[in-house]
């Protein structure tokens, strides 16, 4: 209907599946959306993200309304094109580890971590493209050969729906480039050394857009936007600004800031990536967060309501009882091999309350030592944004307050990251105007817990305790 506010459309294509959210330009309200689901593995046909877009933008009732579209996707992943526009081989994720032997060689051969550090900003590990560069022309040089160009995810999807085939119209932005290894937030270019160096040749990259910058325009006439990994879309999509930073609670665990100044960490703790706005986002990961609640769970033989409704009956500090929850390794602190160990076990708290509190209190202090990493690198935060799944666990939002030692703030549920990329897609619609539209996110503030150093002392305790003893990396009972 004529007057209507113009419709864009957001795409998250991260590893399990594609969402489609489409907004109203001005207002940034939802009014359709649709999902289809990705194949499992850590190796998976690009294709296969085409063909789920397709069912995820049926589903959300098409696009045919819609002025302007944008794709947020999983970051690192490695997408290689030979000269045709072919796929040479199914994408490595990022979370496929057979580069982690490739990473180790290319931090040394650089000249070790601050080399890295000073040159994209982040020490490589085995999620980051380069590393799969170099193990690709490694262990499988006749597919290497064949590459002409190579691309990231959304990259990928963006260049699909610009549908012209041309490999020079390969585009991405600042944010997802940030995660390669090759491309410098600080410089805003590039490293060609560093693709001689793991790879043995420079290939075909794609254009880094600026952040309102359009890629171009479809086939059926709609505005691609440049697009963006999922964290920077996430931060984009809950309005996060300079001073804000997000605990995301995914099966593994996410914290990162937005700042106005690069970072360069040398113990390779921080990635520091750039945003979608023109900023930074330093972020450190952990590997474990949900997937901690989901084991307890498991191994309690309850569902999470239940978790939750035993983890509040226990008292702070769960009587004593403290999970460090290195259930698939770590990465903050970097132990790939560590295994999970509870401490303190006494007749007393031998009970599902109290492990069900211990595991809840493991995972969130786990984060609240990243976040603290994080701001003693020199990101400011006012406040922490709760987001993921874990996040609407009552117990998880109760105790957090208590543990990140800041006021904590639970934004509604909604994709933020498919939004953040529909709020990419409007704001390239008008470039000239304010610096992405502002659409408003209702967040609640979590009165929770007071803040309890005793909890997190204890917890250092523990897992300086279990560092320090042989034999704990593989014994989950200490």
């Amino acid at each position: 209907m004529a007057g209507n506010p113009p419709l864009v459309a957001g795409i998250d294509s991260s590893t399990q599946s594609c969402k489609v959210v489409v907004c109203d330009a001005e207002s940034g309200i939802v009014v359709r959306s649709g999902r289809a689901s990705h194949p499992q593995g850590t190796e998976v046909g690009p294709e296969a993200w085409w063909q789920a877009l397709g069912r995820a933008v049926h589903e959300a009732g098409g696009l045919a309304d819609v002025e302007g579209v944008a794709v947020a996707g999983q970051q690192h992943g490695l997408v290689c094109l030979d000269e045709d526009g072919a796929v040479v081989r199914d994408a490595l994720l990022w979370n496929d580890t057979r580069s982690a032997g490739a990473a180790t060689e290319l931090v040394a051969e650089l000249g070790g971590p601050k080399a890295w550090a000073d040159a994209v900003g982040s020490v490589p590990v085995a999620s980051f493209t380069v590393t799969k560069l170099r193990w690709l022309a490694e262990h499988e040089p006749d597919a290497a050969a064949r590459v002409a160009a190579v691309c990231l995810p959304h990259d990928y999807l963006t260049w699909r729906l610009r549908g012209t085939g041309d490999l020079a119209d390969l585009t991405t932005d600042r944010g997802d480039a940030s995660g390669t290894g090759y491309w410098s937030p600080q410089q805003g270019a590039y490293r060609d050394e560093i693709l001689q160096l793991a790879f043995g040749r420079v290939p075909i990259l794609p254009r880094v857009l600026d952040p309102h910058q359009a890629a171009g325009i479809s086939p059926e006439g709609i505005l691609v936007a440049a697009g963006t990994g999922d964290n920077m879309a996430a931060a984009l999509g809950l309005g996060a600004a300079v001073g804000d930073v997000i605990v995301s609670l995914g099966t593994s665990g996410t914290v990162y800031g937005t700042t106005d100044s690069p970072t360069a960490d040398a113990t390779g703790t921080i990635a520091g990536f750039a945003d979608a706005t023109g900023n930074f986002l330093p972020l450190a990961c952990t590997l474990n967060a949900a997937g901690v609640l989901d084991a307890i769970a498991h191994m309690l033989d309850v569902n999470h309501d239940r978790l939750a409704e035993l983890a509040l009956c226990a008292p702070a500090g769960a009587g004593g009882l403290v999970l460090v929850p290195y259930l698939a390794g770590e990465r903050t602190p970097n132990l790939p091999d560590a295994t999970g160990a509870i401490h303190g076990l006494t007749g007393g708290n031998a009970t599902p309350a109290h492990l069900a509190r211990a595991a809840v209190e493991g995972m969130l202090c786990g984060l609240a030592e990243a976040l603290d990493t994080l701001i003693a690198s020199g990101v400011a935060t006012g406040h922490v944004l709760l987001t993921g799944g874990a996040a609407r666990s009552p117990a998880v939002t109760a105790i957090a307050p208590a543990l990140f030692e800041r006021p904590v703030t639970l934004p509604e549920p909604a994709e933020y990251v498919a939004i953040g990329a529909a709020r990419q897609a409007a704001w390239a619609m008008n470039p000239n105007g304010d610096f992405p539209p502002t659409w408003q996110t209702r967040h609640t503030v979590l009165p929770g817990e007071r803040f309890d150093a005793a909890v997190r002392s204890r917890f250092a305790t523990a897992r300086t305790h279990y560092l320090e003893r042989p034999g704990l990396l593989s014994n989950p009972i200490a």
